[in-house]
């Protein structure tokens, strides 16, 4: 990498909702960026956390026994094991921090879901 990024340019320019991708790599993790409108579906991450962090928009992440709020500049760790929903009722801008190991929408797959090469496609 020879050049400063910022997530929120790189959001920005994707066009499809619920489709991250890949701007960076830290040690076995991945960087991405996200487009998010609407909800994407009920799933947990056995063995991985998956950090939030909300660029533009609100993002509402459903858990069975409550639903966090992240505004602009706020992040929320959702904890590996634990079933959520993540829903923006406007869209939303997000940069997530994910193992590399991470399904992206765990064990459960609908037309949304997005293999990891689909992640890794150029902006």
């Amino acid at each position: 990498m020879d050049k400063a990024i910022s997530p929120f340019q790189a959001a920005q320019s994707l066009t499809e909702f619920w489709s991250p991708r890949v701007i960076g790599e830290l040690d076995d993790s991945y960087v991405k960026v996200a487009r998010l409108k609407g909800q994407l579906t009920w799933h947990s991450h056995e063995n991985e956390d998956e950090l939030f962090y909300v660029l533009a928009g609100v993002l509402h992440i459903e858990m069975e026994e409550n639903t966090v709020k992240v505004s602009p500049g706020e992040f929320f760790i959702v904890p590996k094991g634990v079933r959520h929903n993540p829903i923006a009722d406007e869209e939303c801008l997000v940069m997530l921090l994910e193992r590399k190991t991470t399904l992206h929408t765990g064990n459960t797959v609908t037309n949304k879901t997005r293999s990891v090469e689909d992640q890794l496609r150029p902006l």
